[in-house]
């Protein structure tokens, strides 16, 4: 987990690398230490774009013990021998502890048998002892190999040609405990599991009135804790770097009591797994019963989850992650020199970064270095801003009520405090809540936590129910604080949603704002959400009360909104999809030959088809953004067929609905059935308004919430900035109607006037797409000739900040 933006020199340079170009190197990838989800999308994504590059890869089969003993556990990889593992947990290559490569003999050992099968090229998955074993190898390496010549076990020969030995680091771990990347490979499955158990739980426990303890991993990291009492709206967490004090017996029961009385039926408390008191005690679970139990008389349960967080199948996130950072992770060491420093490749936002290999372990290891002296803040403020926020948040969000102050309380702190901080004081002022469009997973956790930011500083908030119709017919209640409990794991939109847009009827929303005294709107929702939002901009001259501030939260599985990359709702679509497509395939297992046509939704933007076929790995993703014919569907049947005379049983093929208006999923199927008669049989499946359903993704749901505390923090602070001597609002410039974005590693406020020059009204897209960036590694990754646009940052140097945008 990491807050780290570069301090020094960058290149950033995007150059296109072509098929070939790094022909007669020798690779090899193993994983080590602890598995974690997506790391066989890791290791799939390492062959196939080292074989694009021209190279020969290897599998080092149990990790370093493998590499130790050599034989069998080293073998050449090839394309075919990838296929089908990307959406299995674990790694199918072996992961081992290994006491023999902590001796320099068993380092010599492994010198010699990667020498003997020419690799001097290592991609390393695993934590952050695994990757300081590496560097240690790295370092004596030059040593290592004069032995073995000086002791005639290689020539001179080998000993010129093998001099130097690079390696390349990917973080693969649960925990997500390593300092320089956002999100570790298998992270966001971990929590994939925990969420689906809590969910699970939650109802057994509400039938019962059962209060459940769950034990969550992490080792001595509490990232996985937060982020699951986040998501969940859990009652009490446990977590290493932030003890409760040393009370907590009386507060935690205070609290549950309190719960209780005010009609709550269940109480879900999680423990991680190295929680601690403030005296560096441990603190397990069972205490934690004997509390509630003893205190209370409640019936109380205990559920570890264990290594059913590291099972499963991984997330669309984690593949995706694994395929981005595998392709990265090769092309750093093709283009590694014998001074080039060891990195690791690591997410940075939403960017691929290389970092100091090093460095990132050296400021992992003062984490605990903070924690075994008992520097309780320090250790949560090393993890990160990010890391420490997300505690805060959740402190905040999960009281029973918000604080009560008096009117001298409230002057004296006011003056104590800075301008900024006093914005999260009592202010009073009246903000609207509404979503806008078609319902998105992950918009009842935005409400709920713009509700209870806004409450806890004082302020009223309005829920106008069924978006801008609810304005023009005067739907408006207030939302008190337990008027959201229980909303971030709902799907759809409790307060409801129209596309109806405000053209036509401005003057009976003005009627509205001004009846209700509203000085700030938040909007959550799609498209037309930001075209709302744009028309009340646009008529702020002719209406006064339209000159408060207003902002968007973009909130749309399509993805399709200008001024961000990320939308909210989008990764539980993504989820949706990857794991029906693995469904789908499964079906055909011990089938003949087969190949299934599946239309995604997305309207014109093809997001959802292209990054699902990147996490499925499917064949081909057909988009609008992308032109196609015939010709193209006739060269990719006969790709298939050569595929599945190499030995491919199965075929996936994704199709975004409105790739094109006369090669529909229809003729795609006939044509493709046609076509491909001899040699295979072909299905479609449309997969419909599944892709809208089910409960939000923890992406989504952590999501929601740091957004929407945002958007309250913005938007007080243009109330108060807008404020005139009367007490009446003039927000009349553009900034004070905005899109709160996410663009690589930091939130914008993006003015919605100034994005209409980037924004395709008619097809309802943004003119700049990011992630088509990636569409050339969904194709070289599915064997097609592609040419691949480099997308790593190279950086010297790492700085802490603030702007960790992921989880």
């Amino acid at each position: 987990m990491s807050d780290f933006v570069p301090d020094g020199p960058i290149e950033n340079v995007p150059r296109s690398v072509k098929s070939g170009a790094y022909a007669g190197r020798g690779i090899a990838v193993f994983t080590s230490g602890g598995d974690s989800q997506g790391m066989n999308a890791a290791v799939r994504a390492v062959v196939r774009f080292g074989i694009y590059l021209g190279a020969k890869v290897y599998f080092i089969k149990e990790g370093y013990q493998g590499m130790v003993d050599g034989g069998e556990n080293i073998v050449e990889a090839t394309w075919s021998s990838v296929s089908g593992i990307i959406h299995k947990g674990g790694t199918i290559i072996g992961s081992a502890r290994c006491k023999d490569f902590r001796e320099r003999e068993g380092r010599l050992k492994a010198a010699r048998n990667l020498i003997n099968r020419g690799i001097t090229n290592l991609v390393v998955i695993g934590g952050d002892g695994s990757l300081t074993g590496a560097n240690l190898f790295r370092q004596e390496w030059s040593s290592l190999v004069d032995e073995l010549a000086e002791k005639g076990v290689i020539t001179a020969e080998e000993k010129s040609k093998y001099c130097n030995l690079y390696i390349v680091g990917m973080v693969g771990s649960i925990d997500n405990d390593f300092c320089g990347t956002d999100m570790t490979i298998g992270t966001d499955s971990a929590l994939h599991r925990i969420i689906e158990s809590i969910d699970a739980i939650a109802a057994t426990a509400y039938s019962h009135q059962r209060t459940f303890i769950m034990e969550v991993m992490g080792r001595h990291c509490g990232y996985l804790a937060i982020v699951a009492a986040l998501a969940s709206e859990a009652d009490f967490i446990f977590c290493p770097e932030s003890p409760p004090p040393k009370d907590w017996p009386e507060k935690l029961c205070n609290k549950l009591a309190l719960e209780r009385e005010a009609g709550q039926r269940l109480n879900i408390i999680i423990v991680s797994e190295g929680a601690v008191d403030r005296d560096g005690n441990t603190i397990t679970s069972e205490m934690v019963k004997d509390v509630v139990v003893k205190n209370l008389q409640q019936d109380t349960r205990i559920t570890v989850l264990g290594h059913v967080q590291r099972g499963g199948r991984p997330s669309a996130f984690d593949r995706v992650l694994a395929c981005r950072m595998g392709a990265e992770a090769v092309l750093a060491l093709m283009e590694a020199e014998a001074e080039t420093e060891p990195c690791v490749v690591s997410l940075d936002g939403n960017q691929a970064v290389r970092l100091p290999l090093m460095e990132c372990v050296i400021k992992t290891q003062a984490v605990s270095k903070a924690m075994s002296e008992q520097n309780w803040d320090l250790a949560v403020q090393l993890r990160g801003r990010s890391f420490a926020r997300n505690l805060e948040t959740y402190k905040m969000l999960t009281r029973l009520k918000p604080p009560k102050l008096s009117p001298e309380m409230t002057q004296q702190m006011r003056r104590q405090l800075s301008r900024q901080a006093t914005l999260w004081m009592s202010s009073g002022y009246t903000l609207a809540v509404m979503c806008v469009g078609a319902p998105a997973c992950g918009m009842n956790a935005a409400v709920r936590s713009f509700t209870r930011n806004c409450i806890y500083r004082g302020d009223i908030v309005l829920g106008v129910e069924d978006g801008i119709e609810g304005l023009i017919k005067d739907n408006v209640k207030e939302l008190q604080w337990s008027s959201v409990t229980g909303w971030v794991g709902q799907g759809g939109a409790f307060l409801g949603t129209k596309r109806t847009l405000p053209e036509g009827n401005y003057e009976k929303i003005a009627e509205t704002i001004n009846k209700h005294k509203i000085n700030g709107l938040l909007v959550i929702g799609g498209f037309e959400a930001y075209n709302a939002v744009l028309q009340l901009a646009q008529q702020k001259k002719t209406y006064k009360e339209f000159c408060i501030p207003m902002l968007v939260i973009p909130s749309t599985i399509s993805n399709n909104v200008p001024g961000t990359e990320f939308s909210l709702g989008a990764d539980t679509a993504l989820n949706e999809i990857t794991e029906i497509c693995d469904r789908i395939r499964q079906s055909a297992q011990g089938t003949k030959r087969r190949v299934f046509i599946v239309e995604t939704m997305g309207g014109y933007c093809g997001y959802l088809a292209t990054m699902a076929g990147l996490a499925g790995g499917a064949d081909q993703a057909y988009i609008f953004e992308e032109t196609f014919g015939a010709k193209d569907l006739l060269r990719d049947i006969e790709h298939m067929i050569s595929k599945m005379n190499d030995g491919v049983q199965r075929g996936l093929v994704l199709r975004n609905e409105k790739a094109n208006g006369n090669y529909n999923s229809d003729f795609m199927y006939r044509f493709f059935s046609e076509e491909g008669k001899n040699y295979f049989s072909a299905r479609m499946n449309v997969l419909g308004h599944m892709q809208q359903g089910g409960s939000p993704s923890p992406f989504d749901r952590n999501m929601g919430t740091k957004m929407a505390a945002k958007a309250a923090e913005w938007l007080i602070t243009k109330i108060c900035e807008c404020a005139q001597a009367d007490g009446s609002i003039n927000a009349s410039s553009p900034d004070t109607a905005v899109l709160l974005g996410i663009i690589k590693r930091n939130y914008c406020f993006s003015p919605v006037e100034d994005l209409q020059n980037d924004t395709d009204f008619v097809h309802r897209l943004p003119k700049q797409q990011w992630w088509l960036k990636l569409r050339s590694l969904l194709r070289i990754l599915a064997k097609h000739d592609s040419a691949y646009v480099e997308e790593g940052l190279n950086v010297q140097t790492i700085e802490e900040t603030g702007q960790s945008l992921t989880m």
